[in-house]
């Protein structure tokens, strides 16, 4: 569904056609309606408004024929956070009851709260209304026009931050939610290299360059696929004075037969999504060229296919990773890491960032560990944790750190290269697993690793999803962006 929005100025009841939304205080108190409605139609406002049951905060009746009153009743002193829950909530509402005209009146919000946060409520409403109907021959969105009317002149600047934002977790919802056949390796790359024109540099690595790089790790992975190979490179610069860029890396398996070391068929069609990490680096760069961040940031995706066929990499096959490091691999469905330990290496020596964050839909035990409540974050950096915990708290995309430690090494160690890439041994799955990739920051950088396999996709609907691809990271990395490094 399509959400079209025009501001207007004040207006009063009887020039509005369709549903007219009317914020009140918790108990469906309508405050500051001087000029929007006379005295008449406030009394008829109060007589419905006796029918109203307190438990819930949406009431509406008809007006008249071409008029819908809807009240929505806030709570008082709330965060962005809620406004966005309460714009994905009326959305529910409109899509419900089939009303494809909404006027929102922000002058009933004054009394209420700061009147900025009415563009929170839009974006929680926008990114709500996001549905992959791509392939359906019939089309399941419509268009709501939406008229924000207000006295007050537009915030430009907020508007505009909030659209970047929903185009960027748009675009990572829309690269989950594709099918394999159509997103490949192949397709993938040429998808990034669009962003150029929203003035991101791009560079593609293929399989030639990848080769003569070393990046023998992911290119294993890839090998057994008729498709290519590729690590891509998002580059943005919007501050001349910053030395060191910030980096993302992105996990971007295309899709997950687990190679030799089958899959069990049954949801195997859900590993279209095992690239959802290199999907939030995509999106998140898109944001921060949208809204001209003033940061400079690089992301970096490592894009292949985990293909089951004579070409194949075998368990106990042993690789050189671009680092320089030995891998034995003894499982091929742990693949994600060996894609990540080339591209978080190639990362810290080709940019020399002031850290690295990489994403991952990584492990199944992080999922048993946290369900989908909470991505898995480790790292050596407590300072680094920190923000990230904040920024997740503040966007209701949450985090939880799990240990590192060095005991954890033995476990990962290998008798015929540097080390193997599962633990044979049982248990911390997804310890072991950052554990690993932990071996491929040479150069002691903050790192950080987020294993979001319980966060990308969603088979219900969440606060401000519809359920599938749910866009998770976006808006938490925005948040940590915006508020710590710019």
């Amino acid at each position: 569904m399509i959400i079209k929005d025009i501001y207007l100025k004040k207006a009063k009841l009887n020039s509005l056609n369709g549903a007219i939304i009317f914020f009140t205080n918790e108990k469906f108190e309508i405050n500051n309606t001087q000029g929007i409605i006379n005295s008449k139609e406030k009394d008829i406002f109060k007589k419905n408004l006796k029918k109203v049951d307190l438990k819930k905060n949406i009431f509406s009746f008809d007006y008249n024929h071409n008029q819908r009153v809807i009240f929505l009743a806030l709570k008082k002193n709330q965060s962005q956070t809620y406004f966005e829950n309460q714009g994905a909530k009326i959305f529910n509402f409109l899509k419900n009851e089939n009303i494809k005209k909404v006027n929102i009146l922000c002058e009933t919000l004054y009394k209420i709260s700061n009147t900025n946060l009415i563009y929170s409520f839009i974006h929680g409403m926008k990114l709500k209304s996001y549905h992959f109907d791509k392939y359906l021959s019939k089309k399941n969105s419509g268009i709501i026009n939406l008229n924000v009317v207000s006295s007050t002149k537009v915030d430009k600047k907020l508007k505009n931050n909030l659209d970047a934002i929903e185009k960027g977790v748009n675009l990572t919802k829309d690269l989950v939610s594709e099918p394999g056949n159509i997103l490949h390796p192949d397709e993938y790359s040429r998808r990034i290299r669009e962003l150029k024109k929203f003035g991101l540099k791009v560079n593609i690595y293929d399989k030639k360059k990848l080769k003569k790089m070393g990046c023998n790790a992911l290119l294993g992975v890839g090998q057994g696929s008729i498709r290519g190979s590729y690590l891509v490179t998002m580059e943005w610069k919007g501050n001349k004075s910053q030395k060191k860029p910030l980096a993302f890396v992105g996990k971007g398996v295309c899709f997950d037969t687990g190679g030799i070391s089958l899959k069990p068929a049954r949801f195997m069609e859900d590993m279209t999504y095992d690239m959802a990490g290199s999907a939030v680096v995509v999106g998140l760069m898109k944001s921060l060229a949208l809204r001209k961040a003033k940061v400079n940031a690089v992301g970096v995706v490592g894009l292949v296919e985990n293909m089951v066929s004579g070409n194949a990499q075998r368990p106990g096959d042993i690789v050189k990773s671009f680092s320089g490091k030995t891998i034995e691999v003894l499982n091929t469905d742990a693949e994600g890491r060996l894609v990540l330990a080339d591209a978080i290496t190639f990362t810290e020596k080709k940019f020399r960032p002031s850290f690295i964050i990489d994403l991952a839909t990584l492990t199944g035990a992080i999922v048993v560990a946290l369900g989908s409540e909470y991505a898995g974050l480790f790292s050596n950096s407590d300072k680094i944790s920190k923000q990230i915990f904040d920024s997740g708290e503040k966007v209701e995309e949450k985090v939880w750190r799990l240990p590192l430690h060095e005991n954890y090494d033995k476990l990962m160690n290998s008798k015929n290269a540097d080390m193997q890439n599962i633990n044979y041994v049982g248990g911390a799955g997804s310890t072991t697993a950052a554990q690993f990739l932990q071996r491929f920051i040479i150069n002691k950088t903050p790192w950080a690793h987020l294993d979001i396999a319980g966060m990308a996709f969603s088979k219900y609907a969440g606060s401000l999803n519809s359920g599938g691809a749910t866009g998770y990271g976006v808006r938490l990395l925005n948040k940590f962006v915006e508020d710590y490094y710019e």
